[in-house]
């Protein structure tokens, strides 16, 4: 089956949902159907027109998830140009360079963001355009843009002279072989590398997004996932409007009490939320309730047990809104301990699996089909092999070939041939096994894997998914230090306070975690010693921590 053309997906939705609610801006309540998207759309590709920007041409954007943060990916995507999303948390002077190696010529942007760059950098680019309201912040000498968003308005009544309307979308009809986006990577390493995805990888997302039934029209949707992010981007934002189903971006910092403020006034039939979301959910309400001996002893008692579950869940559906089908969680490995939890309860959640090198998607399967311990099923049109004598039983790294795949990483051949061997199979870099319905089990990455004193291999993510579960223990990483296995962690200092601990305190529970933990480790497993991290760990976008920043250090 020849796979629909990106754009051909847009122009249908739109024309198809004219009428109903699209986007909306959590924070001003701002609105607007895909009436009112398609005619923004309209606006930025008559701009581009005027430019004189060309298929193939880069633009990049950086700024707060918004409605315009959207309006702007899909007009460049659907004008034939390549979208250049960068995430705003990185440094100025990282957005600045990504900026210059991606060759933009025109850059949308929240305006502080704008006023932190290295703008005498920035000599490729023709002109920039503010995220508040499209208005030109900047241009080269010998350019008309800011005159043109200063006209739009008399500029479009004159080239739609009796309205905008269905009928007019016409977009532009590029191959889904094109190159459609590129995303800088913001994984672990330190290494922002630009992935290469083709029309045709993003289409393939978009496809089995609607074909798994999860989104549809009227649909709704909380957006709290960075946007220049992959996951996000396709699942909460390029699915969700080939679909008809009504995006709210939260655009506001997403702490725990805001998002749960959010979920009640969305309401949101799916959720799309990384692990740390969910997690600290358990740890911080569910743990605490389930860890009483009085609880020990009434969930023993069958009918009473079973009760008491129910009670959880019914807290857990009213806490995310209410009317939450399924919640997909992704971007992460997610805590087998959380996991056994809310599996037991019944509650409606599955986990996928994905990389910015497959913009995202690799493998899901429904939370009523989901195996427990996996990361879903390999995509239909994915394939999926493991670096192993028995990749049923021996790890060896996860290697993936298909539609999703992406080109390469932009102007670093070097790179790309690491990633990508001769036949088109994806060097992932996480460890595991598959099973043989295609279902993948995930050890830990690659590069993090540890030898013990006689060559074992040790993945520091399992022993972190049990320590993190501990007292006081906000976050943790496992690393080497001097051939012993340490573990790094940042205490829960509101914890700590409202017990009255003070630091004496904090070192010794630190210590009884770690007694506590090598009893559940074998041998070589064994943490030396727990280190207190004072400050929090630096982390990704998609809140991983950054690992390189800690794992050489003395």
């Amino acid at each position: 089956m020849i796979q629909q053309k990106l754009n051909d997906l847009f122009a249908d939705s739109f024309k198809e949902n004219w009428d109903l609610p699209a986007l909306t801006d959590y924070a001003t309540k701002e609105t607007l159907t895909y009436a009112q998207l398609a005619t923004e759309v309209a606006k930025l590709h008559l701009l581009f027109r005027q430019m004189g920007v060309k298929p193939g041409d880069k633009i990049a954007l950086v700024g707060k998830d918004c409605v315009r943060w959207a309006i702007s990916f899909v007009s460049v995507v659907t004008y034939g140009g390549v979208i250049v999303p960068i995430l705003k948390e990185f440094h100025p002077k990282d957005i600045t360079r990504l900026i210059v190696h991606s060759e933009s010529v025109a850059l949308f942007v929240t305006d502080s963001v704008w006023n932190a760059l290295r703008q005498n950098e920035l000599t490729d680019l023709r002109a920039v355009f503010s995220l508040l309201d499209f208005r030109t912040i900047w241009q080269h000498e010998g350019e008309n843009c800011k005159e043109y968003t200063e006209n739009m308005s008399s500029l479009f009544e004159h080239e739609y002279p009796d309205g905008f309307k269905a009928s007019d979308i016409k977009y532009a009809d590029r191959d889904n072989s094109e190159l459609a986006e590129i995303n800088y990577t913001s994984g672990t390493t330190g290494n922002s590398k630009g992935v290469m995805l083709s029309a045709n990888s993003l289409a393939g997302n978009i496809t089995f997004g609607f074909e798994t039934y999860l989104t549809g029209r009227n649909i709704r949707i909380l957006s709290f996932l960075p946007m220049a992010h992959a996951y996000g981007c396709a699942f909460d934002l390029l699915v969700q409007i080939t679909t008809g189903a009504h995006v709210t971006f939260l655009n506001r910092t997403p702490s725990p009490r805001i998002i749960m403020e959010a979920f009640k006034d969305v309401r949101p039939n799916v959720i799309f939320t990384v692990p740390l979301v969910v997690e600290k959910i358990y740890q911080k309400k569910i743990l605490p309730q389930i860890s009483t001996n009085k609880y020990k002893f009434l969930s023993a008692i069958p009918l009473v047990g079973f009760l008491l579950k129910m009670v959880i869940r019914h807290f857990l559906m009213k806490a995310f809104g209410g009317r939450c089908i399924e919640m997909v969680i992704g971007g992460a490995s997610f805590n087998p301990e959380a996991e056994k939890f809310l599996r037991g309860i019944h509650f409606p959640f599955t986990v996928g699996y994905g990389m910015t090198e497959c913009g995202p998607l690799i493998s899901y399967a429904p939370w009523r089909q989901y195996r427990p311990g996996s990361v879903g099923k390999v995509l239909p049109k994915m394939q999926v092999r493991i670096d192993s004598k028995d990749p049923y039983n021996v790890m060896g790294e996860i290697q993936v070939k298909g539609e999703n795949v992406m080109m390469g990483y932009y102007k670093n051949e070097e790179a790309t041939h690491a990633a990508l061997d001769a036949d088109g199979w994806l060097h992932t870099g996480d460890s595991g096994v598959v099973d043989k319905d295609d279902f993948i089990y995930i050890k830990g990455r690659v590069k993090t894997m540890l030898l013990g004193p006689s060559g074992q291999n040790i993945y520091p993510e399992e022993i972190e998914a049990k320590l993190i579960n501990m007292k006081l223990v906000s976050d943790c990483l496992v690393v080497s230090r001097n051939n012993q296995v340490v573990a790094l962690v940042h205490p829960d200092y509101k914890m700590a306070e409202d017990n009255r601990m003070g630091t004496a305190d904090i070192v010794k529970q630190m210590d009884l975690n770690r007694q506590l933990l090598n009893k559940q480790l074998p041998a070589f497993e064994q943490v030396a010693k727990i280190i207190i991290q004072r400050e929090e760990f630096e982390k990704t976008p998609k809140k991983s921590i950054k690992r390189f920043l800690y794992e050489s250090v003395n």
